[in-house]
């Protein structure tokens, strides 16, 4: 709130300022208003008063009178007997919008229980801190990216001491990288068994999954905005695909296998894989979690391995050798043993690489 305090908002979702009361009421009778408009009423947002349009990221939809009143009413009910004043105001208040039209976002249902766009930081950490107080028996996280940074796993430790505290159990997927962060394993240490991790070499979006029934996944590039996902469908959907995932990731406590290629580096096979598919080098390096430097000194140890001069022969050696599809092998669990795959294809490698 120092925010709006600053701005001239300093108030809650009950007694509105002059200009939020005007575009609420605009928004409620026309269904929507334009992000323009909304503009000089940043506490509407914040307030979640409004929502951005799914259809029109330039539009925000209002969220119904009837849904805010619930909230405010659960809320107050929790406080000292000094809100209950606050209660009154706020009946009347958001009655008075209830009357003013139906909205038609509530028969097309674009902000239900199915699904939410929490936009800015504060509301997707309050949808994630009612989600974790609600939870009792599984979390299931997916975690992109390297190494992860100490303020990352700080601001999510509440939440976790809170789900061990009442004995829920969790599962964390990241890639191979994010095994050489010491932050993660001081986490992992201090959750005992209440986590068990695994890693990848590639994983996929950041997912979090409470009790098989809400998920929140990134709604934008830059991961300000998230979605809230409570659709029977979309949730077994994401359970299958982080189940499928799990069963061929390598526990955390386990090393990860040799590749069967001497002088050649897990890591490196992970890259020869993607370099055969046409990927870039910061593709690459996004999808296994480093850096574009490392990514391109890795595939210059490659080439000097298997002794490739130029980018086009490196793709023709990784192919002759069989670095590809030994690393999907790898992978899928079903296919042919991977040492039958070595033994046929390691007479291919040069000298350096045997």
């Amino acid at each position: 709130m120092a925010g709006h305090g600053e701005q001239g908002h300093p108030h809650g979702a009950d007694r509105l300022c002059e200009a939020g009361d005007r575009v609420y009421s605009r928004a409620v009778r026309r269904g929507r208003v334009s992000r323009q408009d909304a503009g000089p009423v940043p506490c509407l947002l914040e307030l979640a008063l409004l929502h951005p349009d799914p259809d029109d990221m330039d539009w925000l939809v209002p969220t119904s009178p009837q849904e805010v009143m619930t909230r405010l009413l659960r809320g107050m009910y929790e406080e000292a007997s000094a809100s209950q004043l606050r209660m009154g105001s706020a009946v009347a208040a958001f009655e008075r919008y209830a009357g003013l039209a139906p909205l038609p976002s509530q028969a097309s249902g674009v902000e239900g229980t199915a699904l939410r766009i929490l936009d800015g930081d504060a509301r997707i950490q309050a949808a994630l801190d009612e989600a974790t107080q609600a939870c009792t028996r599984e979390v299931l996280t997916v975690q992109p990216g390297g190494i992860r940074p100490e303020h990352e796993l700080t601001e999510g430790l509440h939440r976790a001491m809170a789900l061990r505290g009442r004995g829920v159990r969790m599962r964390d997927l990241y890639t191979h990288v994010a095994r050489h962060g010491q932050g993660l394993l001081n986490y992992l240490e201090l959750m005992g068994d209440a986590v068990e991790a695994r890693t990848l070499d590639e994983v996929i979006d950041r997912l979090i999954l409470f009790d098989r029934t809400v998920a929140f996944i990134p709604a934008n590039t830059d991961r300000t905005m998230a979605l809230e996902l409570r659709h029977p469908a979309l949730i077994n959907y994401l359970v299958t695909a982080f189940d499928r995932l799990w069963r061929l990731a390598i526990p955390l406590t386990a090393a990860i296998p040799d590749t069967g290629f001497e002088g050649i580096s897990h890591r490196e096979q992970s890259i020869a894989a993607l370099l055969a598919e046409g990927h870039q080098d910061a593709v690459i390096a996004e999808r296994l979690g480093i850096s574009v430097r490392t990514c391109r000194a890795h595939i210059a140890r490659l080439s000097e391995t298997l002794g490739a001069a130029s980018r086009t022969q490196l793709g023709v050696r990784i192919a002759q050798v069989g670095l590809d599809r030994a690393a999907r092998a790898a992978q899928i669990p079903a296919q042919q043993p991977f040492g039958v795959a070595v033994g046929r294809d390691a007479a291919q490698l040069p000298p350096g690489a045997r």
